[in-house]
C-alpha cells in the first residue's frame, strides 16, 4: 500500500488499480483496507486525507476527491463513486458480492445511495462505528 505517492508500488512493475479513499472516514478506511488486504498487488489504497496527498498528481481537484471515491485503472481510466467500489471488489476477487448493483433497476438506486453516503460519510461513521479504545 502506498498512502500518497501515485508511483507504482509493485516491484514487478504490474500496474494496480489505484483507489483514492478518505482515510479520515472510519467506514471507508475499514472497507477499502479490507479489500486491499485480499489482493494487495491488485489494489493500491491511497489515503486522500494524508497530509502529503496531492489530488493534482491524479489530474483531480480537492473538491472532486471530497465528493466521491475515485479509482485509477491501470490504463489511466478513472472510475467514480459506486463504479470505483464495484471495481475494487472485482480486483479483490469478490466482485460477485456487489456486481448486481450495476444492473437496472438497482444501479440508479445504489448510485444515489452512494452519493448520499459520500456526502454524509463522516457523520454516518460516527453513528455506525465504535470509537477507538
Amino acid at each position: 500500500m502506498n498512502p500518497s505517492n501515485p508511483a507504482n508500488p509493485d516491484p514487478n512493475n504490474a500496474q494496480p488499480y489505484r483507489l483514492l479513499y478518505d482515510g479520515a472516514c472510519p467506514i471507508c478506511r475499514r472497507e477499502i483496507l479490507a479489500l486491499h488486504r485480499r489482493r494487495p498487488r491488485n489494489i493500491d489504497a491511497i489515503d486522500t486525507s494524508a497530509d502529503n496527498f496531492d489530488p493534482a498528481a491524479f489530474g483531480l481537484k480537492p473538491e472532486q476527491i471530497d465528493a466521491a471515491l475515485y479509482g485509477i485503472q491501470p490504463d489511466g481510466g478513472i472510475t467514480v463513486g459506486m463504479e470505483s467500489l464495484r471495481e475494487a471488489y472485482r480486483q479483490a476477487g469478490i466482485g460477485w458480492l456487489i456486481s448486481w448493483t450495476a444492473l437496472w433497476p438497482a444501479r440508479p438506486a445504489f448510485n444515489a445511495l452512494y452519493r448520499h453516503f459520500a456526502r454524509n460519510r463522516i457523520r454516518l461513521s460516527r453513528l455506525l462505528t465504535r470509537p477507538p479504545t
